[in-house]
């Protein structure tokens, strides 16, 4: 399982060696540790036995640069040959992100491979991981002895989900690098497939039409990029407060509003009771004026007195 330590930037992937007994595995961990920069590598611990070069494992931190600007680390490991240890396989194998299958390619060992391929499946499936699915590759060894299997015999046998396969010599290190450089290209990869940040698709609406009072109009929603609350209070409410403002003012000086009768053609129109009020007292006025006036007139003209 991949680890992500985010305080000191680091990605942790686990890689491990698998295969039977002497196939090479802890011979290309060797050559890993002796050729690759000294920086880049840690220390190199083996316990070895009777019956195999391992009986835990090899550790090997590798950095292999920075990824989405993280500094990537490999912690290699082998698992013991022989089967009698497979609970320290089993205990090796879990969390891995990658494998290589170690096969020996010399003839009679097909059948340590197989069996050991099979523990490999089974050991995954106790982890909850299918062999198809896993980074796996599969390196064919020992290409330099007189009697080997040829590569589609290797195949055929070995390689039923059609993984990558590296013909290497372990020993004078032909095949160790490609293999390992293989092998963190795939696990890579899916970590960038399973933990990368995704794009949300757009949030740009498509065009569609709106019917309302017998027109349509053509609309498209498009969602603005987000700004942090601290920025945006202030503008929010300045155009809060204008377009209040303006939709006071185009209520203020629209025109009267006109309700159309069900029963008659005439409309009614239908004023505010500041404007009535207003227009009530105009027409006292004008009245009252006009009393004065004729009164006035006719008093001059002799028809009426006011005061004798």
């Amino acid at each position: 399982m991949v680890q992500i330590n985010f305080s000191l930037k680091e990605v942790n992937c686990k890689i491990v060696y698998y295969g039977p007994g002497l196939s090479g595995k802890t011979t290309n961990l060797e050559v890993v540790h002796k050729k690759a920069p000294g920086p880049s590598v840690g220390d190199l611990t083996s316990i070895a036995t009777e019956g195999d070069r391992t009986l835990f494992f090899d550790f090997l931190p590798l950095n292999l640069g920075q990824v989405a600007g993280m500094k990537t680390k490999f912690q290699i490991y082998t698992v013991p040959g022989q089967v009698y240890y497979n609970s320290t396989r089993k205990l090796v194998l879990q969390g891995a992100d990658g494998v290589v299958f170690v096969a020996d390619s010399k003839r009679g060992k097909m059948e340590e491979n197989l069996e050991s391929l099979k523990n490999l499946q089974e050991n995954l499936k106790e982890h909850g991981l299918d062999i198809s699915s896993t980074p796996i590759v599969l390196q064919y060894n020992k290409r330099d002895l007189p009697d080997v299997y040829s590569i589609e015999e290797l195949e055929q046998a070995l390689n039923r989900w059609d993984a990558p396969h590296v013909e290497a010599v372990a020993r004078d290190g032909h095949g160790v690098f490609p293999t390992l450089k293989r092998l963190a290209g795939m696990v890579l990869e899916t970590l960038n497939e399973n933990h990368a940040p995704r794009r949300s698709p757009s949030v740009v609406a498509p065009k569609g039409t709106v019917t309302a009072g017998g027109g349509s109009h053509s609309a498209t929603a498009v969602a603005a990029p987000p700004i942090s609350a601290s920025a945006s209070r202030a503008p929010v409410r300045a155009t809060s407060r204008v377009r209040t403002t303006v939709s006071a003012v185009r209520t203020t000086a629209q025109a009267p509003t006109i309700r159309t009768s069900a029963t008659g053609p005439r409309p009614a129109f239908i004023t505010s009771p500041r404007r009535r009020k207003h227009q009530t007292g105009m027409w006292i006025g004008f009245v009252l004026a006009s009393t004065v006036a004729a009164t006035v007139l006719l008093h001059l003209a002799g028809f009426i007195q006011i005061w004798s």
